[in-house]
């Protein structure tokens, strides 16, 4: 009598497995983007418009964390004050660096201002910042986190360009 093995049996099946698993990827999460949510729209509509000023478009940030939500801020402040930023590498000596928390309500106005550290020794530079920053907004509004606080570091050049050290380009 001939020997059969007892795997002979199961060999289709195993091959099926395997080819299933085969199949499968495991592509990054960041390649495959998740649509967004239908409840939470990314754009609502454009805010009431005075005579003589551009329609504003109020834009929702889908940031988990106050980390996230700043790379959002710092690009809305970038794009309200394109023609204040620094373009490029700063030099080796600012005018002031000033650590700001802005705290941000749930439609993104701006509630609360309080400096970690203030250029004091440029009290126009603290004055020309909080003034900035509450005329950008309204920011983009925290959907996921309600309300937020979030830190970041102003460099500023004593031409009054800056860039915020989220988005800085480096210093010479």
């Amino acid at each position: 009598m001939k020997y059969q093995p007892a795997l002979r049996p199961l060999t289709p099946a195993l091959l099926g497995v395997a080819a299933v698993l085969a199949s499968c990827t495991s592509a990054p999460l960041t390649e495959q983007p998740r649509p967004a949510p239908q409840s939470m729209p990314r754009q609502s509509a454009p805010a009431p418009q005075v005579a003589g000023t551009p329609p504003m478009v109020i834009k929702t940030s889908m940031a988990t964390n106050p980390r996230a939500y700043r790379q959002d801020a710092a690009s809305h402040i970038y794009a309200q004050n394109s023609d204040r930023i620094w373009k490029g590498r700063l030099p080796p000596m600012l005018y002031a660096v000033g650590v700001l928390q802005v705290e941000v309500d749930a439609q993104g106005n701006v509630r609360h201002l309080n400096w970690m550290r203030a250029p004091n020794h440029a009290p126009e530079v603290v004055a020309e910042i909080e003034r900035t920053v509450r005329k950008a907004a309204p920011f983009p509004a925290p959907a996921r986190l309600g309300k937020v606080v979030y830190t970041d570091t102003w460099l500023w050049h004593k031409s009054g360009r800056f860039q915020l050290d989220t988005l800085t380009e480096g210093q010479d």
